[in-house]
């Protein structure tokens, strides 16, 4: 117990003295390999494929270099709270919040970060209490469009979209030779 202590610790402290990408990056890397965790690093010739989810998802995807997506399990009060000192310690001060909404632990966030006149990140985190999740977005955004898109919850469609394009629940070929075994 008293290992764990140190190391969420030592993450926290990890994690707050990074840059966004560089916490975000370490997150994942630390993350990634965590038991019940779904980890999605898209490749930039797979983007297209997203971009076919709408149009608002396309004119979003072909401007992006890289798209991240992670869920975990956020089953304890102790688990949820790590999560969102996690999120809260990598948008920090460096993001700007377009979309908060709270309810006790439970937390949906849209926070970006601008320069000039592009949005160059971001990052959607939601975590009910029994899951969590965040969608990372890094490349040339346009600003009104994405606050339109938060807004309207479409990166929530948009994460719904990218655990069915990917067929989360299953892996694919795997299942397939599976049933098949199941019926000989």
């Amino acid at each position: 117990m008293m290992i764990k202590r140190t190391l969420f610790l030592l993450s926290l402290i990890l994690l707050s003295s990074c840059g966004s990408y560089n916490s975000i990056d370490s997150f994942y890397e630390a993350h990634k390999n965590d038991d019940q965790v779904t980890a999605v690093r898209v490749p930039r010739f797979m983007l297209s494929l997203l971009g076919n989810i709408s149009p608002e998802m396309n004119s979003l995807i072909g401007n992006t270099k890289d798209l991240r997506y992670m869920q975990f399990p956020s089953a304890t009060p102790e688990r949820t709270k790590f999560l969102n000192n996690s999120m809260n310690n990598m948008t920090g001060s460096s993001f700007i919040e377009v979309y908060r909404k709270n309810d006790n632990q439970k937390r949906n966030v849209v926070s970006i970060r601008e320069k000039r006149d592009a949005v160059k990140e971001i990052l959607i985190y939601n975590n009910n209490t029994t899951r969590g999740s965040f969608l990372y977005f890094n490349g040339n955004f346009d600003p009104v469009k994405v606050r339109e898109m938060a807004k309207n919850e479409d990166f929530q469609k948009l994460g719904d979209g990218l655990i069915n394009q990917f067929n989360m629940g299953s892996t694919p070929g795997i299942n397939q030779v599976k049933e098949e075994n199941k019926e000989n």
